[in-house]
């Protein structure tokens, strides 16, 4: 997997202002990718989720649209109350965000006929912890380990930084509003 077909796959990471953190945020997702090498294809068609039937989101429309969303919450906020407001930064919001569910590239696998399943690794490391290691692997800035390790029910129980809270909740409405 090349950066070009992840940055074909996910141009949102363009919105990422600083170089490097970009830069890193493609390096985990070309690792998870290879993992299992998955094609753009599969990842284009494969559901967002395995813990609901007949899911018509895909996970790329899932990822992207939640950090659309996300961005979409932080500008108008932004808008509304000015510097008023709690601090959101914006590039960790968006890398959060599309590095969220990348862990899911470890936790799902494929059979022959393209059947999408919960992998053996998987079943024992959930996608908040994987996608936790690849971040840490390539440097991410904790702030950004801290979006993908509270963004599901892992994170219950635990204070969540401005940019984990506006992800969490751009992701359960997803995940409820479709499943």
């Amino acid at each position: 997997m090349s950066r070009q077909q992840v940055l074909e796959l996910l141009p949102e990471i363009n919105e990422i202002q600083d170089e490097q953190l970009k830069d890193k945020v493609i390096a985990c997702w070309e690792e998870a990718i290879a993992y299992r090498n998955w094609t753009n294809e599969e990842l284009s068609s494969i559901p967002f989720t395995l813990l609901a039937d007949n899911v018509k989101i895909h996970f790329i429309e899932h990822v992207r649209t939640c950090c659309r969303m996300a961005i979409a919450i932080d500008k108008v906020q932004e808008e509304a109350y000015g510097d008023r407001r709690t601090p959101v930064n914006r590039d960790y919001l968006i890398a959060g965000s599309l590095l969220a569910d990348v862990g899911k590239l470890l936790e799902y696998d494929k059979k022959e006929d393209c059947t999408i399943y919960k992998s053996d690794y998987g079943k024992h490391i959930r996608h908040p912890f994987s996608g936790v290691g690849l971040a840490f692997k390539h440097g991410l800035p904790s702030e950004v380990m801290h979006i993908i390790a509270t963004h599901s029910k892992e994170g219950d129980g635990e204070k969540r930084s401005p940019e984990s809270i506006i992800f969490h909740h751009v992701d359960f409405i997803d995940f409820e509003l479709v499943k």
